[in-house]
């Protein structure tokens, strides 16, 4: 279901209390993409009512997010701390339309109420004391509103379709608490009803929520949005998405050096299908996202699906636009290199074996760094006395190189097999520990060249040492 000639307006409203969660990301994703998609408006509310939990560090954290994963808005930020005028401006038509009355009942009046409903079998609301009296105004009233005593309140949702609620289970629910601040579903309706907001993409938590607010947008006389209710999402034991299952802050992944795109790519798929198609780029999901193919069953979390995609978007991403990204990784092991065009080239390395930036960081050290350290093991096996005279035999020829490239590189190599008689592999292990360390690297060559001349031929005597002093 689609609303017609008119423009699509979605909104992301995160009240800020914490991080960003992932579950909490990919419905602003979702919102997003069925906006841009529809070439409507996406509206950014931050619902900061809750004055003891709401911080402003938590409201930069979310912005930080958002602009990570590339969500930009069209309106926004709202505040609903800046709006109570309008709130209040609504409860008074309310009042005057009589669909909505102020109540005086104390909370001990109200707790007795619910009690007595449920030892008589009855659902625990209120009991309607004050609805007829026509009360002013006082001070510690209350605003609630004049809910329907019989019929059905039915949410017609696009994901889970028709659900249906009896209005005589609703109680005359609380508008605007007595210090003057609305509740939720009161807030929220007048924000999206005033930002013409007419679609809306959330959680399913919030189902049992929308029965009130479809009240508050008929005694409004206002029309209604439509909704869309998403599953979940899960750990991987079926279980709400939580700190046991791993990291469920967005900015948790931008840390582990994972790809903005990439994290869209993965929340999205997490409920939301396109054929069997899993990889997607930014416009590619733009072009084709819809409500339709929104799934009705939760979405489960699997960090090594997510890893994979990762690094399935690193090596589709050119080496020029990795540059940038990895900077700060390579910062935090302490390299700072200005050469953009020596990272590119370092890039090109690593990014084909490369899951996360910070892995391909952690691997571009050896380029970098005077001197480096030998893992124990590679060590042991390759730097033997056995590759002494290989080594040796291949300083000789470095040394007498003009043009230190790949192509005579191979060549060198080609000589000392032949004065050797060892094959490629028997010397180019040895030479991968001299050079990097480890066991695992690109390819010797290329690796050989990037690292270039004088510091190729100082690591491969450093080795000759090592091995002398090994004896």
């Amino acid at each position: 279901m689609e609303i017609k000639n008119e423009m699509i307006v979605t909104r992301f409203p995160p009240s800020p209390t914490g991080y960003l969660h992932v579950g909490n990301a990919r419905t602003a994703i979702f919102n997003w993409l069925y906006a841009r998609h529809m070439k409507g408006k996406f509206v950014l509310r931050i619902e900061d009512t809750d004055a003891k939990r709401s911080t402003q560090e938590a409201i930069d954290a979310i912005f930080e997010a958002l602009e990570w994963l590339g969500i930009d808005w069209d309106e926004g930020p709202y505040y609903q701390t800046q709006r109570l005028e309008i709130y209040n401006s609504y409860i008074e038509r309310l009042i005057e339309t009589g669909e909505a009355y102020y109540c005086t009942c104390s909370p001990e009046e109200i707790e007795t109420m619910r009690q007595k409903a449920m030892t008589s079998g009855g659902k625990p609301k209120y009991d309607g004391t004050c609805r007829n009296k026509e009360l002013s105004n006082i001070e510690g009233a209350v605003v609630r509103l004049k809910a329907p005593l019989s019929g059905t309140t039915i949410i017609e949702d696009v994901i889970k379709g028709n659900i249906v609620f009896q209005n005589e289970e609703l109680d005359d629910f609380i508008l605007c608490r007595s210090d003057g601040i609305p509740t939720y579903n009161y807030a929220v309706v007048i924000d999206d009803m005033t930002m013409l907001v007419n679609t809306v993409i959330r959680g399913d938590d919030h189902v049992m929520n929308t029965p009130k607010q479809i009240l508050i947008y008929k005694a409004l006389d206002c029309p209604l949005p439509v909704f869309g209710h998403v599953p979940m999402v899960l750990g991987t034991d079926k279980s709400r998405f939580s700190k046991r299952h791993g990291a469920v802050s967005v900015s948790a992944y931008k840390d582990m050096g994972y790809l903005p795109d990439a994290m869209l790519n993965y929340l999205v798929r997490l409920g939301w299908s396109h054929g069997d198609q899993e990889f997607f780029t930014r416009q590619e999901l733009i072009d084709v996202f819809d409500l339709e193919h929104i799934g009705r069953s939760a979405g489960v979390f699997d960090p090594e699906k997510l890893l994979s995609l990762n690094a399935d978007h690193i090596r589709a991403t050119l080496p020029d636009e990795l540059v940038a990204p990895l900077k700060p990784f390579l910062k935090s092991h302490g390299i700072e290199v200005k050469d953009s065009d020596l990272i590119k080239k370092v890039i090109e390395t690593l990014h084909a074996r490369s899951k996360t930036l910070e892995e391909m960081a952690e691997n571009a050290l050896f380029y970098f760094v005077d001197d480096i350290g030998y893992e124990e093991k590679a060590a042991k096996k390759f730097l033997k006395p056995a590759v002494l005279e290989a080594l040796r035999l291949l300083i000789d020829q470095f040394e007498i190189l003009d043009n230190f490239s790949e192509e005579n590189l191979e060549s060198a190599f080609k000589a000392v097999m032949d004065q050797t008689g060892l094959k490629l592999g028997k010397i180019a292990q040895p030479v991968r520990v001299a050079l990097t360390g480890k066991t695992a690297s690109p390819g010797i060559f290329e690796v050989s060249a990037l690292l270039g001349q004088d510091k190729v031929i100082s690591r491969l005597k450093k080795a000759t040492r090592y091995i002398e002093d090994k004896g």
